[in-house]
């Protein structure tokens, strides 16, 4: 339980101020400023997912159709008793409500990545069969409207009719010369009701017709004709009957509430929550806050977290890092007077409430605080945030009741621990007080300015200081906290920054104990070790950096090498498979001549058989063949033809013979669809030798003597014709080259470079630029 007076002290108040201003009705601002810490981590959880809906809706520029509406609890509950009726202008507060629940159930209703706000919203519809008729009875002012009903609209229409003839009978009556003798004035008005005429009192026995009133003066008598009181009669009844048809479509309204009372209430507080959620969302996007994890164990770690209530003031605010772990549950800060501790401990405390109420906090992603069942503060008074105005006695009072409170799951914060009294005795208390906390298994952190707590905390287990940072070149504080170090006050050079006379803070200086001067001088050496581990860390991290880019160069040369073994291999295998095919055309030719000597031929023709099909299988090894459905070749199809060894276009198929017509280049023939497989880009050789030569021409007739084509080329091959270019170009004294070798799977351009890097004619290199041909071509620069 988390005590009113703890929230106050932490400012959790100002906090909800902010976020219920966001709100769009008087409920769900009394909502806002009645959160509270939640206590089931689920419930915490859950409205951290909801908010986080709420918001990504807005990251995709999807705000809730939110605007403002009415609370409608009184009307809900005064419509509810049997043939109860409420008043036209309470039947019209629920129009505006009830517009927003149609709205939100538009916009909700089709989603499918808001899982949360849909089963804690999904059931809001805005009853469209309630507010269509509302809004053609009522209008803000609560006046029934003519298309309330059929009925209205006909009776006020008589209604107005009648009451433009008996206007204009009454005109024509003043006009008349036998009548206005006997007028006070021409005009004509109302009275009780009724449309009367003002009459001299010396002479209303002259005009027939009913007197309704009389003037304050005494002359004038107001009276009805008496020639239009039947049309005034006539008129009452339509007053009646209007009056009686506005009461029965009230009624009749009224009674359709109450059939769906429960129901409205239910989605009305549906959009309150809605609403609440809303204003923290919209907080939360204003401080740039993210979703905390809450953690079951007892530890904080806080990531460049802000101070909510600076940020929203507009002041700059240094970001806080804070870490306790479950090992070392009591820190302890330390530093010089306004350089930020007082603001370090509130903000834990107070981005802590913030979780615990399910609102994401203003820190960085990763940010962990603790599910506490209570957060215990001294923190000064409560008129600031800097400065304690407590006195030693009510310290001492409100500790006690900590210790008291205090528990495995509690939350301590303690500003200015020890303060009060006299240091010794104040720092003994202060040291007995955090170690029985210690013991209580609570979560403690404390601010102090005495060096002897310090020690204390410095050598006992489970406990660690931390230290508010301070430039002792500038005097000034950094407002960044250092875990693991304690901190010095400083006192002596702020009070001769800040004016105090050299003279008495040398005498100060003088006052000041040997050991204590011992002992900050071993902070500032302590500080000075940190700073040179913190570099030597620095600097292994930057080797280790080295160190792993230097094996994956090592990994991209060791698979660059694998693959120019395997293009060497092909190279072999290729060479080998044409001569062997040489081999046999020519013991083809020769098998007329040696018929005598059959059998040797036949042995000699089996083994180049035997040796071209193992030379075969092993490029089908770096190459594995891929097989086309025979039942999705077509005609116009491009395939690669085993029997011609080259790709051909297919110009007819037999089906049930399971054949295939193929042509390459000018050669047609017939073939099995099985020996058919997907392209290679072989062509047949004549056609290829034709193309080679065309290509050639064209490059020696468009490529400058300082332009190189490697396209399309294996890696050996190309550095074959490279190694001739670039002895040339030296020769020439061509001192820049470009060679265009293509994107393509990448071996080619890493062989190439590969080769360039340690040639003896080349300075540098580098990748060409974009109107070069960028990464398909390669720069060099000769020595």
């Amino acid at each position: 339980m988390i005590s009113t007076d703890t929230l106050k002290r932490l400012e959790f108040d100002k906090i909800l101020d902010t976020v219920a201003s966001y709100a769009h009705c008087d409920a769900s601002h009394l909502g806002a400023l009645s959160i509270t810490p939640l206590a089931e981590r689920q419930e915490i959880e859950l409205r951290l997912g909801l908010v986080e809906e709420v918001r990504k809706l807005t990251r995709l520029g999807i705000s809730l159709k939110l605007s403002e509406f009415e609370d409608l609890t009184p009307q809900v509950k005064a419509v509810r008793p049997t043939g109860a009726v409420i008043s036209p202008l309470e039947l019209q507060r629920f129009i505006p409500t009830l517009r927003v629940m149609g709205a939100i159930a538009a916009q909700l209703g089709f989603r499918t990545d808001i899982p949360l706000l849909l089963s804690q919203a999904g059931s809001i519809t805005g009853f469209p069969d309630l507010l269509n008729p509302l809004e053609h009875t009522v209008n803000e002012e609560g006046e029934i409207l003519d298309t309330a009903s059929r009925l209205l609209a006909d009776i006020r229409g008589r209604k107005k009719g009648l009451t433009a003839r008996i206007k204009k009978r009454l005109e024509e009556i003043v006009r008349e010369r036998h009548t206005a003798i006997f007028l006070q004035d021409d005009f004509i008005t109302q009275r009780s009701g009724r449309w009367v005429i003002p009459v001299r009192m010396d002479s209303k026995g002259m005009v027939p017709g009913v007197v309704h009133d009389v003037s304050n003066s005494g002359e004038t008598a107001f009276m009805e004709p008496l020639e239009i009181i039947g049309l005034a009669n006539e008129l009452e009844n339509l007053v009646a009957d209007e009056r009686a048809e506005e009461i029965r479509i009230v009624r009749q309204i009224c009674n359709w509430i109450r059939e769906d009372a429960e129901q409205i209430q239910e989605q009305f507080e549906a959009l309150v929550r809605l609403d609440i959620l809303n204003c923290i969302a919209t907080l939360s996007d204003k401080l740039k806050c993210e979703t905390p994890v809450i953690s079951a164990t007892p530890a904080i770690l806080l990531k460049s977290a802000r101070h909510p209530i600076l940020t929203l003031m507009g002041k700059e605010v240094v970001p806080l890092d804070l870490e306790i772990a479950a090992e070392n549950r009591v820190m302890v800060v330390t530093g010089p007077n306004t350089g930020g501790k007082t603001i370090a401990i509130k903000s834990a405390g107070l981005l802590c409430v913030m979780a615990l109420c399910g609102m994401p906090v203003p820190a960085l992603p990763g940010t962990v605080l603790p599910l506490v069942g209570s957060i215990l503060v001294d923190i000064g008074d409560e008129q600031s945030i800097e400065e304690s105005l407590s006195t030693f006695s009510a310290h001492i009072s409100k500790i006690s009741s900590i210790i008291e409170e205090a528990d495995q799951g509690a939350l301590v914060l303690l500003d200015e621990l020890g303060t009060g009294t006299e240091p010794g005795q104040g720092a003994a208390i202060a040291c007995a007080v955090l170690k029985e906390l210690q013991n209580q298994g609570a979560l403690v952190v404390a601010t102090t300015h005495l060096t002897e707590i310090i020690g204390f905390v410095q050598r006992e287990q489970g406990m660690v200081n931390a230290a508010m940072a301070f430039d002792r070149d500038k005097l000034a504080p950094l407002y960044r906290l250092v875990v693991g170090e304690p901190g010095e006050s400083h006192a002596l050079e702020i009070a001769s920054r800040y004016g105090l006379p050299e003279r008495v803070v040398r005498f100060a200086r003088g006052m000041i104990g040997t050991m204590e001067a011992d002992f900050h001088a071993l902070l500032r050496d302590l500080k000075e070790k940190r700073a040179q581990l913190e570099g030597a860390l620095a600097d292994m991290a930057e080797r280790e950096e080295k160190v792993a880019r230097a094996e994956r160069n090592l990994v991209d040369r060791s698979e660059e090498a694998a693959q120019l073994v395997k293009d060497a291999k092909e190279k072999g295998y290729l060479e080998a498979q044409q001569i062997i095919w040489k081999a046999k055309r020519d013991v083809a030719a020769l098998l007329e001549e040696a018929k005598r000597e059959k059998t040797k031929t036949r042995e000699a023709k089996e083994k180049l058989d035997q040796a071209a099909n193992e030379v075969e299988k092993a490029l089908e090894e770096l190459h594995p063949e891929e097989s086309v459905d025979p039942e999705k070749v077509a005609v116009g199809d491009v395939l690669f033809v085993k029997p011609l060894n080259c790709d051909a276009t297919v110009l007819a198929i037999d089906t049930r013979a399971g054949k295939a017509r193929v042509r390459a280049g000018s050669m047609e023939m017939e073939v099995q669809v099985a020996s058919l497989l997907k392209p290679k880009g072989k062509e047949p050789k004549k056609v290829q030798k034709r193309r080679e030569k065309q290509q050639a021409k064209e490059q020696e007739q468009a490529e400058p003597a300082s332009t190189i084509n490697l396209l399309g080329m294996r890696v050996e091959e190309a550095i074959g014709v490279l190694e001739p270019f670039l002895n040339h170009a030296a020769l020439d004294r061509i001192s820049e080259l470009r060679i265009v070798h293509g994107k393509g799977t990448g071996a080619l351009m890493k062989g190439v470079r590969s080769y360039l890097a340690d040639h003896p004619l080349v300075a540098s290199f580098r990748t060409g630029e974009r109107f070069e041909g960028g990464d398909g071509v390669t720069v060099v620069t000769l020595r």
